[in-house]
């Protein structure tokens, strides 16, 4: 018979209960299973098992109390520097700045300041029985240093005229003051002092650069009163016929200056900030229905019913005109649509040309 190559396993007697004693004294160790440290079987004949003690930890553990964290709510943007690498404050570094923005300022007007420019005024361009007085709202610093009607380059005022018809060749603002007697044009504004922003000019200045308004519009009389800009139509309608502008409409408006036969009309600014019509081409449809008012007017084509015809917005006809005006506006700039295109466009026009010409030599 062989002999069993297994021992057998020898446990003390009071092995288990000082286990149970201990278990008690410390129950979070009563789920440690005796069995694991007590020993284990090798192979071959042995004379005693190999024993391990059972470790439990003696400590007593106290319960930690719970912090609760309020979160903190984080600001937006990048820290302020304290302090820059150079060793400069913040403070520093924004008077440094400030004197950038002065010398750019200087470069922009010729050395001349911001505040010796804003003592500066803008003369009107204007004459008896013109055809169209172009009405703004104040001049700005630009148009103040040049002494000229809308000569930011950004501005679609010169451009929507020409491609409106209004004018046969595309003129800029050195042109101004020879528009009264080449294309019955005119140029005025509200206010007469020049500030950085409209946003500068007091609601008391606005009423009483209204009353002045009226007064030259009375007195010169043009056949059209142009208001470039709803916000300067608004102020002017309440000050004039005391009636407060709730929903206005693009075109003709149903008012004519006291005293006169001069119609007002409302065009969007032609600058390049108006929000709703922000590039040229959305804004050519109201001065081809300027064109059209005055020929009608004037006798030039067969005139309806101009007091009574309710002017509403059509869309279509405006994005028709856009497109007609486009296809004309890319045949005097051609690089009109390129300056425009999307940069995956170029790329897809070269291989349309690279096709067509593929499949043109292959014929």
């Amino acid at each position: 018979m062989e002999e069993n190559q297994y021992t057998s396993l020898t446990v003390p007697t009071d092995y288990f209960q000082q286990w149970y004693q201990s278990s008690q004294q410390h129950p979070e160790a009563q789920y440690v299973m005796p069995y694991n440290n007590m020993g284990f079987y090798t192979e071959g004949p042995r004379d005693e098992p190999v024993m391990a003690e059972l470790n439990l930890s003696t400590r007593t553990t106290t319960p930690r109390p719970r912090i609760m964290a309020t979160p903190v709510k984080k600001k937006r943007g990048r820290p302020p520097k304290q302090q820059t690498e150079d060793g400069k404050t913040t403070e520093e570094e924004n008077e440094i700045e400030a004197a950038k923005k002065a010398k750019r300022a200087l470069n922009r007007f010729n050395g001349m300041s911001v505040e010796e420019v804003m003592t500066k005024t803008l003369p009107d361009v204007i004459t008896y029985n013109l055809d169209i007085l172009i009405i703004g709202i104040n001049p700005g610093l630009l148009s103040a240093y040049k002494g000229r009607h809308y000569p930011n380059p950004g501005n679609h005022f010169w451009k929507c005229l020409f491609l409106s018809g209004l004018t046969d060749e595309q003129l800029n603002f050195m042109h101004d003051q020879s528009l009264p007697e080449t294309y019955s044009i005119g140029f005025t504004n509200m206010v007469e002092r020049t500030t950085p922003g409209s946003k500068d000019l007091s609601s008391k200045e606005i009423r009483e650069g209204g009353r002045q308004l009226l007064d030259k519009l009375q007195k010169y009389r043009p056949l059209i009163a142009a208001f470039n800009g709803k916000g300067i139509y608004e102020i002017f309608c309440k000050e004039t016929f005391g009636v407060k502008a709730k929903k206005l409409d693009f075109g003709l408006q149903p008012y004519k200056i006291p005293e006169t036969e001069t119609v007002c009309y409302l065009m969007p600014s032609s600058s390049p900030r108006c929000a709703q019509f922000p590039r040229a081409q959305d804004k050519v449809h109201f001065y081809i229905k300027l064109k059209e008012l005055r020929d009608e007017m004037k006798g030039l084509i067969p005139k309806r019913e101009v007091e009574e015809t309710e002017y509403l917005f059509d869309l279509q006809l405006a994005k028709e005109d856009a497109k007609r005006i486009s296809i004309k506006e890319e045949q005097v700039d051609p690089e009109y649509e390129s300056s425009n295109a999307l940069p995956g466009d170029e790329k897809q026009s070269s291989n349309d040309g690279d096709e067509k010409q593929s499949s043109n030599s292959s014929k």
